[in-house]
């Protein structure tokens, strides 16, 4: 269970990366609002895996999960730029979150 809230959060993470794209700087504040809510969301499931999860194990697949998805929101949505190097550093990156989970 702690691993599918994790995962809950690391979503969260990226979510709230979307939203503080689209805040402008903070000067929209409809989405300024939607990431504060989603930073706080993300960060309290975070809290709440790394109950029963390592720290370390848990902060890195969070983090990793939020990276990765940036990357592959911002390929998708906003246009960002898509090559060979990325594919693999993203691949790297899943490798990792799953070796993490493993050991």
């Amino acid at each position: 269970m702690s691993w599918i809230v994790l995962i809950g959060a690391g979503l969260m993470e990226v979510l709230m990366v979307v939203a503080l794209k689209n805040s402008d700087s903070f000067k929209n504040k409809k989405w300024t609002v939607i990431w504060f809510l989603l930073s706080m969301l993300s960060l309290f499931l975070l809290s709440v895996a790394i109950k029963s999860l390592p720290l370390g194990t848990a902060y890195s697949v969070w983090t990793g999960i939020g990276a990765m998805g940036s990357v592959i929101v911002g390929i998708v949505f906003y246009k960002d730029s898509f090559n060979l190097k990325k594919v693999i550093l993203i691949t790297l990156i899943i490798i990792a979150i799953v070796g993490l989970k493993l050991v």
